[in-house]
């Protein structure tokens, strides 16, 4: 990419599209593209098409998805479906009518199997049974890979497929329903420590009610009291994080450094001729993390000192853990030269900061 080549990023107000567009400003890239939803839906392959006819972007990061946690992935599974396979198929197959240069996908590691071997390597893909909270949403993402894979394949494109661990940062969706594990716990125990301290004007102007009796049953819903805070599951499983502006570093660096032939061993690439005659291309994606862990009781402890409650964390166990181990392999990225720079507790405690000037807290 050059600073001048013009730069589409689908879903710069998300958590990894907006950390993407901050990460090509700094850099000097200035023909940069967006849409927000209302300007452009991109289920809607029309308006899709028209947009791709009018703009012409050279590159493109399709960062747009619908995302959420455990609960939202299991109640909303046709949405997660329907709505992610429409962005993708309609993003991915414009950019290949309309010559697009470059696209980098993002995926997610939720397109795993259950229990794949740890940490899991690109090779894991479809060799097992998907966890099925989540399988929907996996089912999307592993379509996407391979759109992009098979449209490199038949039409010699330059689509690159990424999958990132759990990201968080700035402007994360910290909906207590929606949310994904990390900031569902910090705004769970910063409402907690504010009502533990007292700060009831404050509880009732984050949730929008009108009384605290009001906040207090909503919240109680959500296992969110004075003095405790519930966590879904035992605590045991472990996972891994990555901060968002790490994240859009690799994407930016891929995109600027990588093509999807260095993805390809050699030979395989030579036999296939550019598209894949006579050899069996597959699982190109690059896994995007750090390879490290941390248990969701060490996590929310962490959360915990961070905020600064002094209640208690109780762990229902009734409730699902999901998978109990989700670690990546980064070799791969590693090995193309990118390595994550910040670390879990300084990246909870820079999004805590970013989450309550949001809020006007401190």
């Amino acid at each position: 990419m050059n600073k001048d080549s013009k730069i589409y990023i689908a879903g710069h107000r998300g958590l990894v599209g907006s950390a993407i567009l901050k990460n090509l400003q700094e850099k000097a890239y200035n023909n940069i593209v967006t849409r927000t939803h209302k300007e452009l839906d991109l289920t809607n392959q029309v308006g899709v098409e028209n947009f791709f006819k009018e703009e012409k972007p050279e590159y493109v990061f399709l960062a747009a998805a619908k995302v959420g946690g455990i609960v939202a992935n299991n109640r909303y599974r046709a949405d997660f479906i329907y709505e992610n396979m429409m962005i993708q198929n309609n993003v991915i197959h414009q950019s290949y009518i309309h010559n697009v240069k470059k696209l980098l996908f993002l995926g997610s590691t939720c397109i795993y199997p259950k229990n794949a071997p740890q940490p899991m390597k690109e090779e894991y893909l479809l060799t097992d049974t998907l966890e099925y909270t989540n399988e929907p949403y996996a089912i999307a993402k592993i379509a996407g890979i391979k759109m992009c894979e098979s449209y490199n394949l038949q039409y010699g494109t330059n689509f690159i497929s990424v999958m990132p661990t759990n990201l968080y940062g700035p402007n994360d969706n910290f909906d207590l329903e929606k949310s994904h594990v990390l900031p569902a716990l910090i705004r769970k125990i910063h409402l907690a420590k504010l009502l533990y301290e007292g700060r009831n004007d404050e509880v009732i102007a984050d949730l929008g009610l009108n009384t605290i009796e009001e906040a207090k049953d909503y919240l109680n819903k959500f296992g969110v009291f004075a003095t405790s805070v519930e966590i879904w599951g035992s605590g045991k499983p472990k996972r891994e994080f990555l901060w968002s502006e790490d994240m859009a570093d690799a994407c930016v660096f891929i995109m600027e450094n990588r093509d999807f032939k260095d993805l390809i061993p050699s030979s395989l690439w030579r036999d296939a001729e550019g598209k894949g005659k006579g050899a069996e291309i597959r699982n190109t994606h690059i896994n995007i993390g750090t390879g490290e862990d941390i248990s969701i009781k060490e996590l929310a402890e962490t959360v915990k000192n961070i905020v600064g409650f002094k209640g208690e964390l109780v762990f229902n166990s009734k409730k699902p853990d999901g998978t109990m181990r989700k670690l990546t392999d980064v070799s791969k990225l590693n090995t193309l030269g990118w390595k994550h720079l910040v670390e879990l507790a300084e990246g909870i405690k820079k999004v805590y900061e970013w989450f309550l000037s949001q809020k006007g807290q401190g």
